[in-house]
């Protein structure tokens, strides 16, 4: 999924310390496009914490009826220095790409793009693809490439089923990395993790989880409690490393959420709409380059390539601010 925000913020992504309490990130309402586009709850990166692990941005989708919000209907845009990371409690998304993918994904799937030096692809969920489809839920993720691999070559890889397991009565689905004995047969170029955690009502969970990782809980229905904290639909619970054990419970519904996590990363990185680089330098070579490659310039489409089969043009990037991209104070 592409950042849709007309003014995109920079962001400098870096790790910062923890504390032994949970921390809670409210979500923010981005829309994806038109007034009948479907809005995502974002809720990384935020003012507090720009990183998890590598994990650098994390969307929060639905439960739309796409007959009412038009679903998502994402054209052509790039990615560098980043993965995509396409997981879905709902429906179904068309990915294609530069590499020439041509990949449906439904819930307990996973799609993992690497843009490496440069991608671009599109992503659709309307009823044009999908006349049957009624609702769209999931979660968008990305993950910052570390430096010795985010100049590297584009991929695509597709997950039809991911290892699973159950502990104290919930069931927990491992698409990134390890956890619980269970590995995903996903690349990830740094130590980290992500999971759908299901948990019935009136359940206590406790998840064995890596102590060098920070950890966190993106709530997606129900009522949780991590390591003794409420945390309300759609919000992230932050956790520092040191614990080997997540204490998960849940109130009188079930609950579904995400856990994501790694080893802290240890590289500052600047991001600007789909870019992910580390200096603005970067950033306006990839924006140059993105705009050429619309034009058809040879340098453009040899750094993006093209997405053949979505039916229109491709998403111009926005405009960059007039001063120079650099660290926000925090």
């Amino acid at each position: 999924m592409t950042n849709l925000e007309a003014r995109p913020q920079e962001q400098v992504c870096v790790a910062e310390p923890g504390t032994a309490a949970v921390e809670l990130i409210e979500p923010r309402d981005v829309p994806l496009g038109g007034p009948r586009a479907m809005t995502v709850r974002r809720t990384l990166p935020s003012r507090q914490r720009s990183l998890i692990g590598a994990f650098c941005f994390a969307d929060h989708y639905g439960p739309d009826d796409i007959a009412t919000s038009g679903g998502m209907d994402v054209a052509p845009h790039p990615h560098t220095g980043l993965q995509t990371v396409t997981w879905l409690f709902t429906g179904k998304v068309l990915h294609q790409d530069a590499l020439g993918s041509v990949q449906t994904i439904e819930p307990g799937q996973l799609n993992l793009m690497t843009a490496g030096h440069g991608v671009c692809h599109s992503e659709e969920a309307t009823l044009a693809r999908f006349p049957t489809q009624g609702r769209l839920h999931g979660v968008q993720l990305w993950t910052a490439l570390p430096d010795a691999h985010r100049d590297g070559e584009r991929a695509f890889e597709h997950v039809a089923e991911v290892p699973a397991f159950d502990v104290d009565g919930a069931s927990v689905r491992v698409f990134m990395g390890t956890l619980g004995g269970a590995t995903s047969p996903a690349r990830a170029y740094t130590p980290l993790v992500a999971a759908q955690l299901d948990i019935p009502a009136r359940t206590t969970v406790h998840l064995p989880v890596d102590p060098g990782f920070e950890h966190g809980v993106l709530v997606d229905d129900g009522d949780l409690t991590v390591a003794g904290t409420a945390v309300p639909p759609a919000w992230l619970a932050y956790l520092a490393p040191g614990t080997g054990t997540l204490v998960l419970e849940s109130g009188d519904a079930p609950v579904r959420a995400v856990l994501i996590g790694g080893v802290p990363f240890g590289e500052q990185v600047l991001m600007w709409w789909n870019f992910v680089t580390r200096t603005h330098e970067e950033i306006v070579q990839a924006r140059a380059q993105w705009q050429a490659a619309i034009a058809g310039e040879a340098d453009g489409v040899a750094r993006f390539g093209r997405v053949s089969g979505y039916d229109g043009g491709p998403l111009p990037a926005p405009e960059l601010p007039n001063v120079r991209l650099k660290p926000r104070e925090r």
